[in-house]
């Protein structure tokens, strides 16, 4: 019995250990991150990078394969050792890989792993990438572009990837268009100006709601608004509401909010917003019944017009967020109700804080 056991542990283990490869290379963050324990930790100093804690190697993730232009990353057997509920390993790695800024090449690397037994199956307790070999030649290969939804875009309007950042140009070309519709536009940096800037634009003790968004998780905005005591925060109030008596009084506050902050699923060079949403819970105060309006937007979200942003909505955040309901509610999610703001009448009152990098669905 002893010896089934080690070779069931021993096959679940080099199944997680394919499992990170595949999430990588789909480029699937969130699953990638529920593969470590809460606390587990990937470590990669030759990046460099230390990421403790699935939120931080979701965003650390993120962050990481914005840079790409492509990745490939295989994963040879390598030893294991069991001990209990713990275990130690190494995992063999050859990867290609180029980036967006020109770097490029291949390199042979080691994973040494960490790993614990939990109700869940085996999880990584920690990763440590450390490099073996590095050749900095140029690839003579590239990224071929799949047949069907990207390809042959009209002149202009290229769109190679709903995950890749928008350069400087097109983010400004955007910031523009915008402009022109009456929204104001700032192109900030990153997440950790972004989330200054909120702080800054929204006055203490305001009525605050904020709109489900992993923008928002991500960089910290949710959780300076609904739990750092600065504002009245809707959300929060409204968690301690009875769901079914009180429903029609939560639809009001949520409604009309004094400040509404949250993000969108695409921004179009035509100067565009496009919100989807399950529940429609935060349409109301985006199209006009808070006072105002803050979205955070990251830079891989550009598209060239409206065709390109339900595109994206379907092809792309739609999966993403089914992931997220499944893990947080238990039920996939829908694109039920769908919002474009083409324009505000009250100039001003919609804030973009359009960002240079990638975050978010």
């Amino acid at each position: 019995m002893r010896d089934f056991e080690a070779i069931a542990d021993r096959v679940e283990i080099e199944a997680l250990r394919g499992e990170f490869t595949d999430a990588a290379m789909m480029r699937d963050r969130p699953r990638l991150a529920s593969l470590f324990t809460v606390d587990g930790a990937l470590r990669m100093p030759n990046i460099p990078a230390e990421l403790v804690g699935r939120e931080e190697i979701l965003a650390g993730g993120e962050r990481l394969q914005a840079q790409w232009e492509f990745f490939v990353q295989n994963t040879h057997p390598g030893m294991i050792q069991i001990d209990g509920d713990t275990a130690t390993g190494r995992a063999y790695i050859q990867e290609l890989a180029r980036t967006r800024d020109g770097r490029q090449g291949q390199n042979h690397a080691i994973y040494h792993d960490r790993y614990q037994r939990t109700g869940d199956g085996w999880k990584f307790a920690e990763r440590l990438y450390e490099v073996r070999y590095l050749d900095t030649s140029p690839l003579a290969g590239s990224a071929p572009h799949a047949a069907g939804a990207h390809a042959s875009p009209p002149a202009g309007n290229t769109v190679s990837s709903f995950t890749d950042p928008a350069p400087a140009e097109r983010l400004e070309r955007v910031a523009a268009a915008l402009k022109a519709n009456n929204f104001a536009v700032e192109i900030l940096d990153d997440a950790a100006a972004a989330r200054a800037r909120v702080k800054e634009l929204i006055p203490e003790g305001v009525g605050v709601f904020t709109g489900a968004s992993e923008t928002l998780r991500l960089s910290g905005i949710d959780e300076d608004i609904n739990a750092g005591g600065r504002y009245d925060a809707v959300k929060s109030r409204t968690l301690g509401m009875d769901r079914d008596a009180g429903a029609r009084d939560i639809w009001r506050l949520i409604a009309s909010p004094d400040v509404i902050v949250g993000s969108v699923a695409a921004v179009t060079e035509t100067g565009s917003l496009v919100i989807a949403s399950a529940s429609g819970g935060q349409l109301p105060g985006y199209a006009g019944g808070a006072g105002r309006a803050i979205w955070v937007v990251g830079a891989q979200k550009v598209v060239p017009d409206l065709d390109a942003a339900l595109r994206r909505v379907e092809e792309h955040c739609l999966p993403l967020e089914n992931v997220r309901a499944q893990e947080a509610y238990g039920r996939p999610s829908a694109v039920n109700r769908l919002l474009i703001l083409n324009a505000e009448l009250e100039p001003g009152r919609g804030t973009v804080l359009l960002l240079r990098e990638a975050i978010g669905f």
